[in-house]
């Protein structure tokens, strides 16, 4: 299984009071709002092992509201409160203890999470005397550091079985919404994830279908899914995945699995898998069509050589131009059918172009976006909070074996 790392946003946006308060947002670094909340919430004489320990709960929970997009999937424009009723303390202007600068400095793009789970730890935590939390207690971590525990082991002793990921890249996190509405034949992650979210929430409501492969492609299953989604919980029933559907199931895909909770269910990472493992020939139909067709769609935009062909998982005469066309250009035998060379060949040129191009918005901005129905031309979007880059390329044969549970 890929391991996913979230990123660490450069920024992040602080709504100074509680969420409904007409109060002012601040903008600031994310490695100063930790400084910040840090220097506000521990004392800087406590011993260095505690300040870890409370660095690290800061750090996790920021973290987990900026990538489950907790306040933005409800309409607000901020990433975190300062009222401690439901964030972290924040004193917007504040200075820094110079140690627990140095340790932040050393620490911010470090995080806590479950082990087998993406998101970071909601590590809620309360200062263990006047408040009580199931979290952490922060001056019960002084405590504990005194009587000679490590950083690593006070967390464990709070938080249970928990796992600290070090070195997370760093980067301008976006909105997760794909800058376009998506809707019935377009392909890629972003459908994915929404394919993904559905089937976790129809578990909690019944009515929505389920969508059976979990493919990365908009098809019937999807489309139905979708419009009931949205008749349950009152959105325009259109099939299309709009702004307001995306955060709409964001908002709910995070309720069902507790996300931004301490005792969340987890998210795992859902890969597709494009592994071929049968020859493909004329005539044939399905899913695994369809990754042929997305395939070849995207080398057509880059290879003048290999025709344009729509995704309809059907092998008729326009997807048997396009593989003929392909296997001359790649130098192998001009068949018409795909068996395991041509396929790998295929797979090979297309992950080169995934990776070097499509991930990069500068050299391939949302210049597919203007999609239409008899010419479904599909295209990625950017990396999304929900669907992150796992850390290590996606190759022919990779399979999330989680992905089964989810899709039952």
């Amino acid at each position: 299984m890929v391991s996913v790392i979230p990123y660490i946003p450069q920024r992040i946006t602080v709504h100074l009071g509680v969420p409904s308060a007409d109060a002012e947002n601040v903008t600031v670094s994310f490695v100063d709002y930790v400084k910040n909340v840090a220097s506000s919430e521990i004392y800087p004489t406590w011993e260095e092992e505690a300040l870890r320990a409370n660095i690290l709960a800061i750090i996790s929970f920021a973290l987990n509201r900026v990538y489950t997009e907790f306040y933005r999937s409800r309409g607000y424009n901020f990433d975190i409160t300062n009222s401690t009723a439901y964030d972290q303390f924040f004193v917007n202007g504040r200075s820094f203890f110079d140690n627990i600068s140095r340790l932040v400095d050393d620490m911010f793009n470090d995080y806590l999470r479950r082990p087998g789970f993406v998101e970071p730890l909601a590590a809620k935590f309360c200062n263990g005397t006047t408040v009580t939390c199931e979290g952490l207690s922060q001056w019960g971590s002084q405590n504990l550091a005194t009587d000679g525990l490590s950083y690593e082991q006070i967390l464990t002793s709070y938080y249970g079985n928990v796992e600290i990921v070090t070195n997370a890249p760093v980067r301008g996190v976006t909105s997760s919404y794909p800058c376009n509405p998506l809707r019935r034949g377009y392909s890629g992650p972003s459908v994915a994830v929404i394919q993904t979210e559905l089937n976790r929430i129809s578990q909690s409501y019944p009515a929505i279908p389920k969508i059976s492969p979990v493919d990365g492609i908009f098809g019937a299953q999807t489309e139905a899914a979708v419009k009931k989604f949205q008749e349950v919980f009152g959105l325009t029933v259109d099939g299309i995945v709009g702004r307001a559907t995306w955060y709409a199931l964001v908002r709910y895909y995070t309720a069902v699995t507790s996300l931004s909770e301490l005792r969340s269910q987890g998210q795992k990472f859902y890969s597709i898998s494009w592994a071929n493992t049968n020859p493909i020939d004329f005539g044939d139909r399905g899913v695994r069509v369809e990754h042929l067709q997305y395939m070849l769609s995207v080398l057509g935009a880059y290879i003048p050589e290999i025709p344009d062909i729509a995704v309809d998982g059907i092998f008729g005469p326009a997807t048997q131009n396009a593989v003929i066309a392909a296997q001359r250009w790649l130098g192998i035998p001009q068949t018409g059918s795909v068996n395991n060379e041509t396929w790998e060949k295929i797979y090979e040129q297309f992950a080169g172009i995934e990776g070097t191009s499509l991930r990069n918005p500068e050299n391939f901005p949302y210049t597919n976006a203007l999609l239409n129905q008899s010419n479904p031309r599909t295209r990625y979007s950017k990396t999304s909070t929900m669907t992150q880059f796992p850390g290590t390329a996606l190759r022919s044969g990779n399979q999330d074996p989680v992905q089964q549970e989810v899709i039952r």
